[in-house]
């Protein structure tokens, strides 16, 4: 096992992992106890009573974060010709089709987000087995195949992320950055959990948010008090 350095040391003695503290408390000491010389990002576990298993139990669906992630988020936008312009404008990094398919077929996944149109998707399913496994579908769902591609690529970029219940039942984000206030911290998670929690399943029974924990890369994590949020 890896020796803890002095600073992980004493960002374990700050963390009482038998006590529940408020989101707000969390977010706050999440900042303290993070050591890592670059800017590190905050995620949040949520583990929801679901069992994934079944779909009518399936957590799946999108947030905008209210202060962004402070990821720069490259998009790709797969687009027709007359969509280009619009796309580009609204701060695609990538805009394009065939060429892109063609990159994309050779094994290029340099990107965080593929937006694309409905007409479009048709030549993307062939490339699902290169997509699927880096979450790198566009889907409906999470509002990466519409119309309106530069409304998607604009919410991206401003903080919307999309999430799903892994098959462990927990819910794992992204939800900011080291640098960020204690403030944008707690108001960004808290917008995540409250979308969850309007997003109970009718066929959840029991307790549906089971417990919360907040952490920093390689920080460790903090419990969070349910009652809290």
């Amino acid at each position: 096992m890896a020796k803890l350095t002095k600073k992980q040391k004493e960002a374990q003695a700050k963390v009482d992992r038998n006590q529940a503290l408020s989101l707000k408390d969390a977010s706050a000491l999440v900042k303290e106890i993070t050591s890592v010389n670059f800017d590190a990002s905050i995620d949040l576990a949520v583990r929801l009573g679901v069992d994934p298993r079944k779909a009518n139990q399936m957590v799946r669906g999108v947030v905008t974060l209210p202060h962004g992630t402070g990821k720069d988020v490259k998009v790709l936008a797969l687009v027709t010709p007359d969509k280009e312009a619009d796309a580009t404008a609204a701060g695609a990094d990538y805009v394009g089709l065939d060429e892109y398919l063609q990159k994309i077929k050779e094994g290029w996944t340099d990107v965080d987000v593929i937006i694309t149109m409905p007409s479009v998707m048709g030549k993307l399913g062939p490339l699902g087995r290169v997509l699927g496994p880096r979450g790198l579908m566009p889907n409906p769902k999470t509002g990466t195949v519409t119309m309106d591609v530069a409304k998607a690529v604009k919410e991206v970029k401003a903080g919307k992320i999309d999430f799903r219940v892994d098959k462990t039942g927990i819910v794992h984000a992204a939800i900011g950055k080291a640098s960020f206030d204690a403030d944008k911290i707690y108001e960004n998670a808290e917008e995540l959990i409250q979308t969850l929690i309007k997003l109970k399943p009718t066929a959840s029974k029991g307790t549906y948010v089971k417990s919360i924990f907040i952490s920093s890369t390689m920080s460790p994590s903090i419990n969070v008090d349910i009652k809290s949020v």
